[in-house]
């Protein structure tokens, strides 16, 4: 059985954890692939609502492994705190695993986050100051701390003796910047690595015996598509590859072990934090949408900006991910709007501009051309079929999927599990061969 990519179209927050939730019952391993926690899935339950932020969304059945991939930088205390928090709610936590290689964000990559948004000033990114972004620099200049350094405190007290005395020196040119010692760290370290021995796994090897043994595997991304460090508009980007190309790279698989990739995107479009944003609104009509929707950042609790659905962006988030299908979120938040505006262009220096610009400054001169479309007024919450939701609601999901190019398989009208509508049968982009079996013939 082949891997299923679920992949953000947007800026982020498309709602990815109710996706991977609605999907994972038939799954057997849900895999987290990039970023850390500076992203979040929010899950309804019933009332209960649960906010994860490095374990993946598949941890709420519990017969998924649930697995955090090597190209997750991973704060131990958050993920500790993450573990402890979900067992504390009758969550079984004992099959969440995390990859040995996956590389640790230390309390002095946050501080040095900080220091330099505040350095940046007026042109800082808008990080989430999780230190995120230093965490990965210090993975590609290869002085970076990995997961399985917890496990052997006295490695782990060599290599931070040689990076630590730079990370000071870096955070003493912002005043107010605090300093770290050695053995303080080194401490704390060996305490995470107590906490989180029996998660540690070669997760690399966890995913392809699964896939070997025919099992349905998801690989979920944290961020969007449009936040991507090389696709996205930099440098107001994540610091990971949230495309379906980093599932491969970040959960240990190989292109040809994908067969699916599912896009998800909500009705309208937000962001957070810095960097151009053409269909933004700033009205009465964003802060109802915001307020209906909730707009308010999972792990960062930030509002988000919110705006029009963007074509333009969705045509190249398909292109870049070879979408196949795609769930649309959200969709009840529009009800009771008179006129629903959606992006079909931009206008960039007086010329109409139809694919995504690489640039963000060409992005930031863009004005967006739109086609307006009837709103409805009927809340549509208790609608489970195509044919009940109002005519003009089928009539604005028929053209964002035209204007994808791909179908749209999978509606939600609402924030828990069955608030779900299956309009279509989700296509494959190909049949993909059983990789050959690899149990019992790879290291422990």
């Amino acid at each position: 059985m082949p891997a299923t990519v679920i992949v953000g179209l947007q800026w982020g927050d498309e709602g990815k954890g109710k996706t991977t939730d609605v999907l994972a019952e038939q799954t057997a391993m849900v895999v987290r692939y990039q970023g850390g926690d500076n992203a979040g899935h929010t899950v309804v339950l019933g009332n209960e609502v649960f906010k994860l932020h490095l374990v993946p969304s598949g941890v709420l059945y519990p017969h998924i492994v649930s697995v955090i991939g090597p190209g997750v930088v991973v704060n131990p205390a958050t993920l500790i705190d993450e573990l402890d928090g979900l067992s504390a709610r009758g969550v079984d936590v004992a099959r969440v695993r995390v990859s040995r290689s996956a590389h640790v964000v230390m309390p002095y990559h946050i501080a040095l986050d900080r220091a330099l948004e505040m350095r940046l000033a007026g042109e800082a990114v808008g990080t989430t100051h999780r230190g995120i972004g230093p965490a990965y620099s210090d993975r590609a200049l290869r002085i970076g701390l990995r997961m399985e350094d917890l496990l052997d405190p006295q490695r782990f007290r060599h290599k931070l003796a040689r990076t630590l005395p730079d990370k000071n020196a870096g955070l003493a040119r912002t005043e107010g910047m605090p300093q770290f010692e050695v053995d303080e760290l080194a401490d704390k370290a060996a305490e995470w690595g107590r906490r989180l021995r029996p998660h540690m796994a070669d997760t690399t090897w966890l995913v392809q015996d699964a896939l070997a043994r025919g099992e349905q595997v998801l690989l979920e991304g944290a961020q969007g598509t449009l936040l991507d460090i090389d696709h996205g508009s930099y440098p107001y980007v994540t610091s990971s590859s949230p495309v379906a190309g980093g599932a491969c790279t970040g959960g240990g698989i190989g292109p040809l072990q994908v067969d699916e990739v599912i896009g998800v995107m909500k009705a309208y479009s937000t962001r957070v934090g810095s960097g151009p944003y053409p269909t933004e609104l700033t009205d009465e009509i964003g802060k109802g949408i915001a307020q209906r929707g909730r707009e308010v950042g999972t792990t960062t609790g930030r509002p988000r900006r919110v705006g029009w659905f963007d074509a333009v962006s969705l045509r190249y988030a398909v292109a870049v991910n070879s979408v196949s299908s795609i769930m649309l979120n959200k969709l009840d938040i529009l009800s009771g709007i008179d006129e629903i505006l959606l992006c079909v262009a931009y206008d960039v220096d007086g010329e109409r501009v139809d694919s995504w610009p690489s640039s963000a400054d060409v992005l930031a001169r863009a004005t967006p051309i739109y086609e307006r479309f009837p709103g409805w007024g009927e809340e549509i919450h208790g609608v489970r079929a195509l044919a009940d939701l109002p005519e003009n609601a089928r009539r604005y999901v028929a053209v964002l999927e035209d204007l994808a190019g791909v179908p749209i398989v999978l509606i939600s009208v609402g924030p828990e599990r069955s608030q779900t509508i299956e309009r279509a049968a989700r296509p494959l982009r190909r049949g993909v061969a059983r990789p050959p079996s690899t149990a019992g013939v790879h290291p422990a």
